[in-house]
């Protein structure tokens, strides 16, 4: 990082705004954070109001003052962080778009579109089993859902949740199948290796 953000950049009005935002956010007047950081209120407030250039001497005692980090601090304001560019992962009947950036093994549930074709092996000889618990809902077409030994049918607009417990795999009825899909750490681990060759 460069010695001062400079008063004109956007970095600058980004960084700018968080630091308002979380002086605020605390409840804390000017005097109340220029005391926690050892700066003169006066230089707080033109640093906040673009007045004065940013230097690391400022930033630091800032981002303890404010209980967070420099990088937090003068981080990118693009969208890149918020927006998901899906690349489709394909295998004969089969195209996943990964729609969420965290893995479920952080807490959190893989979400996925997919696109099945007639192509796509299911039924008997092909029913996978493993931990946990997964959900989809059909966007267009007609899922056939083989669960254990029920065969079910799940229509645009409907969906189906499962213990993945239960030997499963999901085929297309006719035609072409899209569906949302969400699934767990071990649904996760069980997807990617059901799409590796000799799976």
């Amino acid at each position: 990082m460069s010695e001062n953000v400079d008063s004109g950049s956007a970095v600058s009005t980004v960084v700018r705004q968080r630091i308002r935002g979380l002086r605020q956010a605390r409840g804390w007047s000017l005097e109340a954070l220029a005391a926690r950081c050892q700066l003169g209120t006066s230089t707080l407030s033109r640093i906040e109001t673009g007045h004065r250039s940013i230097g690391l001497e400022q930033l630091a005692p800032l981002a303890r003052a404010l209980e967070t980090t420099i990088d937090q601090l003068v981080a990118s304001d693009q969208d890149d962080d918020v927006v998901i560019r899906p690349v489709a992962h394909e295998e004969p009947g089969l195209t996943v778009w990964a729609l969420s950036r965290d893995s479920p093994q952080h807490g959190g549930a893989m979400v996925a579109k997919m696109r099945i074709t007639s192509q796509r092996r299911h039924g008997p000889g092909s029913l996978a089993v493993h931990p946990g618990r997964e959900w989809f809902m059909v966007l267009s077409g007609v899922a056939l859902l083989h669960l254990g030994e029920r065969r079910i049918t799940v229509e645009a607009g409907q969906a189906a949740e499962f213990s993945t417990m239960t030997p499963h795999s999901i085929g297309t009825l006719e035609g072409t199948v899209e569906l949302l899909t969400m699934f767990d750490a071990e649904g996760e681990q069980a997807h990617q290796q059901s799409s590796r060759p000799g799976k």
